[in-house]
């Protein structure tokens, strides 16, 4: 059976003057055409080729010997080349675009820009993108508790948290409760492995470890407070939406660093106010 979508392993059965035709076997009437400047100067009846199946400007099945950068059911971070009034255009590298509809967006995509998606067959028996990608993306095997990753945010929900695709393949999740600062779909972050539950998912916690962060969030709120001329108009026991709105961290975090800071003598915290310490 030809399927879209597939890499295929088709014979050569019929040369023509536009191409060739390819099929499973001699005896299968289903055939699907290879263009003519895809076919091997070597090439001849019997000839085994490893082909893309997808379908040409008329909707007809068509194969190709160019590999695209995704495959039915896959994943990838696919740069957008073109947004038109009916929806995004995709380079998955072949001649013809991948089209993503305003639908299968989950945050309006912008031409340059790359993002996660998934290949799908729509409803037109045509192959598409959707950055819907939640229930394509494998279980991780082989990661362990602390171990720092990259991956590619691309979902952020409010109830859970922000969905990562763990190496840009696998399922990862920074639970609501550990989501500080500004964060948007499409954004590279770096994070450490907190938990694996039973059934594979992955927890993430952007950063390093709590010591590690604590000098980080430390050397991040003296900046901000030589931003403010020395002196910071709230204290640390300002609202958590304040806190995370300046600095992009949790209110625990926030008192850990201050309280480093204030016993390093780096730092006076007044009723109202934290200020460089003379």
């Amino acid at each position: 059976m030809i399927e879209l979508g597939k890499v295929q392993t088709l014979t050569i059965v019929k040369f023509t003057d536009f191409g060739a035709y390819l099929s499973e076997d001699k005896k299968s009437e289903e055939r699907v055409l290879l263009p003519i400047k895809q076919v091997p100067d070597s090439a001849d009846i019997g000839t085994e080729l490893e082909v893309f199946i997808y379908r040409d400007s008329n909707d007809r099945l068509i194969s190709t010997t160019n590999m695209p950068f995704i495959t039915l059911g896959q994943v990838a971070k696919l740069k957008v080349n073109d947004v038109t009034p009916i929806g995004a255009f995709l380079d998955w590298g072949l001649e013809k675009d991948l089209f993503l509809s305003f639908k299968e967006q989950t945050t309006r995509v912008k031409p340059g820009e790359s993002y996660m998606v998934a290949l799908y067959i729509d409803k037109s028996n045509r192959l598409a993108a959707t950055m819907n990608v939640y229930k394509y993306l494998p279980v991780g095997e082989g990661y362990e508790k602390d171990q720092e990753i990259i991956g590619t945010v691309y979902e952020i929900s409010d109830k859970f948290g922000a969905f990562v695709a763990v190496d840009d393949k696998y399922q990862g999740l920074i639970p609501k409760k550990d989501l500080h600062g500004k964060m948007a779909i499409g954004d590279v972050v770096e994070a450490r492995i907190t938990a694996i539950r039973p059934d594979g998912k992955i927890d993430l916690c952007p950063g390093k470890k709590s010591y590690i962060k604590m000098e980080d969030d430390a050397e991040k709120i003296l900046r901000v407070i030589e931003e403010f001329d020395g002196v910071l108009p709230f204290n640390d026991k300002a609202a958590p939406e304040v806190i995370d709105r300046e600095f992009g961290m949790s209110k625990a975090a926030f008192k850990r660093a201050v309280g480093k800071l204030y016993k390093e003598r780096k730092i006076e915290i007044g009723e109202k106010s934290i200020r460089l310490a003379k």
